[in-house]
């Protein structure tokens, strides 16, 4: 694991316009003094003392005295964190909803064994570890078969795909590429639901120091080591960039309390669940049954909201105030981690993700019908899927914190999204259509039908399956 952060630097225009550059906590002084003083940024800048840039911040403001967190959300910070885990990954971002930046990518990236982190990272126990082993090394091992299975098919019936004919059939060699990257992620949407979630990816984010602050307490607090390492690593870093937030990145005694009751929450949970969600025969996975309430505003007509419409030309487009009132909760009862891991990323709102196994889901669906070879490998697959999500779960049950790293991509847990309209109507067009990943597409589907159900006339006007290809 490594965190490190980087700075940014004037532009050769900027500095050809002779514009200003601060430190961030220079920024976020200048900006404070606004709140006190309008003398007008010329008169902030000529108080700083090029000789003695960090001296000069408690000149311009003294951040360390002024009660409002807001000062520090003026202090921008950009870092890039190698080496943690998928559900640590994820984890990040929940705790992170407006952070700007990117992870490595699932759909488009081979993640191999070696990027297993060791048990002692993730705080699995001596007693379990030899076991926990064999069932990563299983699910890498069933993730790399199904991957030139499904890879094998693709190439042998590119129907299946379901790729615009005006792509099969551009012979150019960009055309060619963009082919070639559609196929791979044909293969790798379907195979990666075996990756074990310990497994490494890499991140970065920008977002304010008040934001980092925040990220660190919660993974200080946390029982896991491989999330209190982080946030060490992470404090580290920040003493380069905001020394004067630190003594606020610490371990917070109500954030261990709450994590402890709301882990003893998701375990009454996992004992309450029947058995049968993880032990069924079949393919194990568990109905992703949608729901969704409105909470419209008071005196809506049946037409406000295709008059909220009429300009909506594409998903960035004009929307209407009724839309944008109005509230949204929807969710489902089984979703997969995998794309959980995207659909965690949608800024708006508040989501909630009970993270309890409820089964396994490994795109049996997707199987074409026959007898051959590669098809009897995919199907058969599911089994090593289901029992690392059964053990999951039954770590839960246990009350160990570390059971998370016993998932893979394809347990499935419960979640849902508190937004507003607007939102969920920018989501679903984006989660639909040729270029939207196929479950994606799938669960997006279910909640718009529930959403028609409701407000018809609005079909045809929302923009379903107009996401282009990736």
């Amino acid at each position: 694991m490594k965190v490190t952060h980087v700075s940014l630097r004037p532009t050769e225009a900027a500095l050809t316009a002779q514009r200003p550059s601060l430190t961030p906590e220079l920024m976020a002084a200048s900006g404070a003094r606004y709140s006190r003083n309008n003398e007008g940024l010329q008169a902030i800048l000529e108080k700083i003392d090029p000789a003695n840039l960090d001296k000069s911040v408690d000149g311009i403001f003294k951040m360390i005295d002024y009660g409002h967190q807001s000062i520090a959300d003026m202090v921008p910070v950009s870092m890039f964190i190698d080496g943690v885990s998928l559900w640590l990954a994820y984890h990040v971002w929940t705790l992170c909803p407006t952070a700007g930046g990117q992870e490595s990518s699932t759909r488009y990236i081979e993640i191999n064994p070696g990027s297993l982190l060791g048990t002692e990272v993730l705080g699995i126990s001596m007693e379990d570890s030899a076991f926990w082993r064999k069932q990563m090394a299983d699910c890498f091992k069933v993730y790399q078969e199904c991957y030139a299975a499904w890879d094998g098919l693709a190439r042998e019936n590119p129907a299946l795909m379901r790729i615009p004919e005006e792509v099969q059939n551009d012979d150019t060699e960009k055309g060619r590429k963009k082919l070639e990257r559609m196929r791979r992620n044909y293969a790798f949407d379907r195979a990666r639901y075996y990756l074990p979630s310990a497994a490494c990816t890499n991140l970065m984010l920008v977002m304010s120091a008040r934001g980092w602050v925040g990220l660190c307490q919660n993974l200080l607090s946390q029982p896991l080591p491989e999330a209190r390492q982080l946030g060490g690593q992470i404090a580290e870093e920040l003493r380069l960039v905001a020394p004067r937030l630190l003594r606020h990145a610490t371990a917070k005694p109500y954030v261990e309390a709450g994590l402890e009751d709301y882990h003893k929450h998701l375990q009454e949970l996992a004992i309450g669940l029947p058995d049968l969600h993880l032990q069924n025969s079949g393919a194990g996975a568990h109905p992703s049954v949608p729901y969704l309430q409105v909470m419209a505003p008071p005196g809506l007509r049946e037409g406000d909201f295709t008059e909220d419409l009429k300009h909506h030309e594409n998903r960035y487009a004009w929307i209407g105030p009724q839309l944008q009132r109005t509230g949204v909760r929807f969710g489902w009862e089984a979703v997969s981690f995998a794309e959980i891991r995207d659909l965690n990323r949608h800024r708006t709102g508040t989501k909630y993700c009970p993270f309890v196994p409820r089964g396994f889901y490994g795109a049996v669906e997707q199987i074409p019908a026959g007898d051959g070879a590669g098809l009897k490998l995919l199907r058969d697959s599911v089994e090593t899927g289901r029992l690392a999500s059964r053990a999951a779960l039954e770590r839960l049950r246990q009350g160990d914190p570390a059971y998370v790293y016993w998932t893979v991509l394809g347990t499935q847990v419960p979640f849902e999204h508190t937004t507003t309209a607007d939102k969920f109507i920018y989501e679903a067009e984006l989660r639909t259509g040729v270029g939207a990943h196929y479950k994606y597409a799938g669960h997006l589907r279910e909640a718009l039908q529930l959403w028609y159900a409701r407000f018809p006339k609005t079909r045809g006007v929302i923009l379903e399956g107009s996401a282009e290809p990736e």
